[in-house]
């Protein structure tokens, strides 16, 4: 037996037993006569004693260890005399009188340790070394125990898990998929799941009323923090159910985890909020609600003064920022020098001043009399110490901008805690947007989504007027995820193809199967899906869903460890039946 005990288990109540541990050399130290290790595995350390005055030569050997050396100990467990309040075995320590080296070590590229000297390149490079670090470590615990509740949950409200295929059929429409050539059947190809959709909505026809599946996801799109081209969905379906019904029951297991994990009660409902007002007040469809600093629109009382940048302006808007009004022209400048980079692409930004005796200064006092400027900052409900931060526009572009502003100032305020949650429900989002390059309707989250039963009426008057029944769960400033009632009816489905641009021979191609299966009783049904990376990066307090993935891509959507993706040889093309056209300028 390699070990009695881990590193992480013994206490004062084990003093004076025989034990053996095995684990990692997290560091050595040698003080007098006296060689001191700190053994570590994955459950925590233990410090190991090797003293010269009762054996040279183990602790001879002992002084011979490097970081990361595989060793077992035997020895006796004894109280510390200086105690470690950090560690939770910090009140003991082992005698040793055995040491058996099981595997030397290099030098690690980096420090294993929290504060470690490793960047991410480089950690993602030796990612095996990087997961023994105790913050990763944590990370994917945290990963397993959320699993296996939102499983308990599940189980216990009816729903079974049901695995559905990994190789499908290629349906482009809105993220590219990832394709696999079939060597079978040559010249042929199957897709990874962009998500499961249409073989949840064929389990309902099948009578499987509760479902759900904690499945791999595929998506061939640009990368960021909160994106990889492998992902996690937790994903789910339900019939003869309702928008509220899905609402109630996805809103009781983000409740349960946030209890389960946080200790966290939410006893309130979670606030909803329609699409057009996130927008209006927020400039986007996943508003962080943690802080304030709404939306204020100034276009009525900033027109027709002669200052050509807001008079031509489709929208100006503004935020209270609030106690900020002794910002320097320097800290001005340097946000509008934020909102002028290319990723936002405002053109400046204006600002005006609520001293604290009362006085108003302002970047356009030029333009605009004190009354006038007062006028702004009272429909902002700005104080005495208080900036309003003004952007001008057209309007969905500025909103946005408006929001990253928002954005930076509550990040600089000190206003976006990571140990602060706010959950809303978005609603009631457009069922088309238009595409002025291709000029036609796109869904806005898949074609299977239905028309709030309001607006049917308006599909085909006022197209781009109809809302969906589509719902959106938004965690501090996050999309956790979302879903949708679904069309069950084969002549509405028709319809939604039609006004999508699919001819009814590209329709039946790419979901015949599905709109055949709806011609067998198909019930009514909806569900959602939520990125389970983001829920436990969420509830870590991380930025990125890369440190909670075992074995993450970069946002290139490469591997660095493995180096992949790779070249495949040329027989394996040529069974393959595929010639490979390398980019112009490329060997």
């Amino acid at each position: 037996m390699y070990r009695t005990n881990t590193c992480g288990e013994l206490r004062l109540s084990d003093v004076g037993n025989q034990v053996t541990l095995a684990g990692w050399v997290q560091r050595t130290r040698k003080m007098g006569g006296m060689t001191f290790v700190d053994l570590r595995d994955r459950y925590g350390i233990t410090q190991i004693v090797f003293d010269n005055d009762t054996d040279a030569t183990l602790c001879d050997a002992a002084n011979h260890l490097g970081r990361e050396f595989v060793i077992q100990v035997t020895g006796r467990v004894a109280e510390r005399t200086a105690k470690n309040a950090n560690i939770p075995t910090g009140d003991i320590e082992i005698i040793a009188d055995s040491l058996k080296v099981l595997n030397k070590s290099d030098v690690p590229p980096f420090t294993i340790e929290d504060n470690t000297d490793g960047g991410d390149d480089l950690r993602m490079r030796y990612r095996y070394l990087d997961l023994r670090r105790n913050c990763v470590r944590r990370n994917l615990e945290l990963r397993h125990r959320m699993a296996f509740e939102i499983r308990r949950y599940l189980d216990s409200k009816g729903f079974l898990e049901v695995e559905t295929p990994v190789l499908i059929k290629s349906t482009p429409e809105g993220a590219r998929d990832f394709v696999v050539p079939s060597r079978m059947n040559p010249g042929e190809f199957y897709a990874l799941p962009q998500s499961p959709q249409t073989f949840k909505q064929l389990l309902m026809v099948s009578g499987f009323d509760r479902y759900f599946q904690i499945v791999k996801c595929f998506r061939d799109e640009d990368l960021r923090a909160d994106r990889q081209p492998e992902f996690t969905q937790i994903d789910c379906e339900m019939s003869f159910v309702t928008q509220e019904d899905v609402l109630q029951m996805f809103e009781g297991l983000v409740k349960h985890i946030f209890k389960y994990v946080k200790d966290i009660d939410f006893t309130e409902p979670f606030p909803r909020m329609t699409w057009a007002d996130a927008m209006r007040l927020y400039g986007s469809d996943k508003p962080d609600t943690r802080f304030g600093m709404q939306f204020v629109e100034l276009k009525d009382l900033t027109t027709g003064k002669g200052f050509a940048v807001l008079d031509d302006a489709e929208y100006v808007g503004a935020i209270c920022a609030p106690g900020c009004a002794h910002y320097t022209r320097k800290q001005l400048d340097q946000l509008t020098d934020f909102v002028r980079r290319p990723q936002i692409g405002a053109k400046g930004m204006m600002w005006v001043k609520v001293e604290e005796d009362g006085s108003i200064k302002s970047s356009v006092s030029k333009f605009y009399t004190e009354d006038e400027l007062r006028r702004w900052t009272d429909r902002a409900g700005a104080k005495p110490g208080d900036l309003l931060l003004i952007l001008a526009g057209p309007t969905m572009r500025t909103r946005k901008q408006l929001c990253e502003l928002r954005l930076e100032m509550g990040s600089q305020l000190g206003l976006r805690d990571p140990q602060k949650f706010s959950c809303l429900w978005v609603i009631d989002f457009p069922l088309f947007e238009w595409d002025d390059e291709t000029q036609r309707y796109y869904a806005m989250h898949h074609p299977f989504t239905a028309p709030n039963p309001d607006d049917i009426h308006l599909l085909d008057s006022d197209t781009g007027a109809v809302r969906a029944t589509a719902y959106d769960m938004v965690v501090n400033g996050n999309e956790l995820g979302g879903g949708s009632i679904r069309i069950h009816d084969s002549q509405l489905q028709d319809k939604m193809f039609h006004l999508l641009g699919l001819s009814e021979a590209d329709a039946q191609y790419k979901f015949g199967f599905l709109m055949n299966a709806f011609k067998y009783g198909a019930p009514p049904h909806g569900g959602l899906a939520f990125g389970f990376d983001r829920f436990v990066s969420i509830l870590a307090g991380l930025d990125s869903i890369r440190d909670v993935i075992a074995f993450p891509k970069n946002n290139s959507g490469r591997d660095t460890m493995i180096d992949a993706p790779s070249v495949i040889d040329d027989s394996q093309l040529q069974e393959l039946c595929i010639n490979i056209n390398k980019p112009e300028g490329k060997e």
